[in-house]
């Protein structure tokens, strides 16, 4: 049975030097924790060294955040590279008959079903690293957010989380006399 999924590198693997490109296009259907608005596109080259599987490629997709002040939906552009290394073990079937090369994936989860990459988890894997840390609307932490505002959305002070915060922090301001 062919997975449309599957990115077939036995080629790549049998054959040092050799290498693989292709072209990319894909939705990302089994993934729920983002929500892309265009398609993930780009392109993934493969070389095997011998010992070394090398994956590189770059990509590109529009998808919605969350504003991390006043969550609101953003629309936001992400381009990511991929640069992966996986190593190669046994002789490639082109240096010695009697053997061949496979993949010795270190993942915690799969991302090889025997010499085929599963391109959906790798491109999944790569794009949830790339997501900002916090995305923010035009308003940034600074601005007057409406949004933010309409929530009643406030920052706490120190005083209001812990009160020995709030008295380490009025040190560091100079005490105002009382001339």
């Amino acid at each position: 049975m062919k997975r449309d999924d599957l990115l077939d590198l036995n080629d790549v693997l049998q054959h040092p030097g050799r290498e693989l490109a292709v072209d990319i296009s894909t939705e990302l259907p089994e993934e729920a924790d983002v929500e892309l608005l265009k398609p993930l596109e780009g392109y993934l080259e493969a070389v095997s060294t011998g010992n070394i599987l090398l994956l590189t490629g770059s990509f590109s997709t529009r998808i919605t955040l969350e504003c991390a002040r006043c969550s609101a939906p953003l629309e936001v552009d992400l381009d990511f590279e991929v640069d992966e290394q996986f190593p190669v073990e046994g002789t490639p079937s082109s240096l010695n008959p009697q053997d061949y090369a496979r993949v010795v994936p270190d993942e915690p989860f799969t991302l090889f079903d025997g010499n085929s990459l599963i391109v959906e988890q790798l491109l999944r894997q790569a794009l949830l690293l790339s997501l900002p840390m916090q995305s923010l609307c035009e308003f940034g932490w600074e601005g007057d957010c409406p949004i933010a505002a309409a929530r009643a959305v406030q920052p706490l002070s120190t005083d209001a989380v812990r009160p020995e915060f709030g008295n380490l922090s009025r040190l560091l301001r100079p005490e105002e006399s009382d001339s």
